[in-house]
């Protein structure tokens, strides 16, 4: 029973569920499984060292599906910026029309997208409001709202999405989708009644068999609760939600002890190369990784094909059920005992009655 959102109608998936870019994640065989599951699996562009690379992942991708799937391209601050303009130009010379966009200034690089024959469709990410509709001005298609549980960069306003959505479907005058603390079909299903068009998911795709990361980092997961995640880089309003461990613990410390405010004091331990070593030698405290509160609800390891028919399958038992909510006529109260008038002395005293929400049940 295939959905029908503006997510998966434009899209042409049969979820509504993205796969979002994930640094050191997000792999031609990572896209392939998801896309083959029935959502959109996505490629990102800067896990590959250069476009030519990436031109190699984006073949190998479509060798192993024949779905859509489409790549992502964070833009960040950099001493040296990657070659933002040249890795788009792959990805159009590659044939890829659907592209998540997320970070500062991506006015040129959706302008470099949207003037293909045809335009990419673009999913642009964004942890605000404000940032959200400017970035409707540059002519994005969806919007991915990216709430406060959300892993890696969470922003700096703390919203989480049971408003941020809300403030979207009020606001929003394109479509979008719902970012951070999503794993499952009962998530979904509220995604979906809070006006998005679909979920994206990350840290849930994580833990599952195709994602190509060490076994041990996806047993972490699948073994953490909500509470073990960290906000780090807070001091520099670079906040990212991170897995806690010895080394982000220690990054905190430091962040908030510090009198200099040095952003040097921890830029060692927040090192992105030891992040990746860490999905490579399975040793969780060996550097940071991102991860969002939603470990909490993670506790198995599926394969991606058997991930998606669960989610499909709760969200529709999920929206039935809720329809089932509305009826004809309201029943009657199931309260037992009797009436307040109709009880007889208490304990309290000769001329105290019960309340019939005291009484034993």
């Amino acid at each position: 029973m295939p959905f029908n959102t503006a997510l998966t109608r434009k899209l042409g998936i049969r979820v509504p569920v993205v796969q979002g870019g994930m640094q050191w994640v997000g792999y031609a065989e990572m896209a392939a499984a998801v896309s083959n599951a029935g959502g959109l699996g996505i490629i990102t562009a800067l896990t590959q060292p250069s476009p030519d690379a990436l031109r190699a992942e984006i073949r190998k991708c479509r060798a192993l599906t024949s779905f859509p799937f489409g790549v992502n391209l964070t833009l960040l601050p950099a001493m040296v910026p990657p070659d933002y303009p040249a890795y788009a130009r792959v990805v159009l010379e590659e044939g890829i029309r659907i592209v998540e966009t997320a970070g500062n200034s991506p006015g040129p690089i959706i302008k470099q997208l949207k003037a293909a024959d045809p335009p990419c469709v673009i999913l642009h990410k964004c942890t605000t409001i404000r940032h959200a509709m400017s970035a409707v001005k540059l002519g994005v298609d969806f919007l991915s709202i990216d709430g406060f549980e959300c892993a890696g960069h969470v922003g700096e306003t703390d919203i989480t999405n049971f408003i941020l959505l809300s403030r979207a479907r009020q606001v929003m005058t394109v479509p979008f989708i719902a970012s951070g603390g999503f794993a499952d079909g009962q998530g979904l299903a509220a995604a979906l009644s809070l006006g998005a068009e679909g979920i994206n998911m990350g840290t849930r795709f994580m833990a599952t068999v195709e994602a190509p990361i060490h076994q041990k980092i996806k047993q972490a997961i699948v073994d953490a609760d909500e509470t073990d995640t960290e906000l780090v880089l807070r001091r520099w309003k670079n906040t990212s939600r991170l897995f806690k461990n010895k080394v982000s613990q220690e990054a905190v410390k430091i962040e908030r002890e510090s009198t200099t405010g040095k952003f040097e004091e921890v830029g060692g331990l927040v090192s992105g190369k030891r992040g990746r070593q860490v999905f490579l030698n399975g040793d969780k405290d060996f550097g940071v990784w991102t991860a969002g509160q939603v470990i909490g609800l993670i506790h198995d390891i599926p394969t991606c094909e058997d991930l998606l028919n669960r989610i499909e399958k709760e969200a529709i038992d999920t929206i039935s059920t809720a329809s089932n909510l509305i009826v004809d006529e309201q029943p009657p109260a199931d309260i037992r005992g009797k009436k307040a008038g109709e009880q007889g002395p208490t304990d309290a005293g000769p001329n105290v009655t019960k309340s019939p929400w005291n009484s034993k049940l």
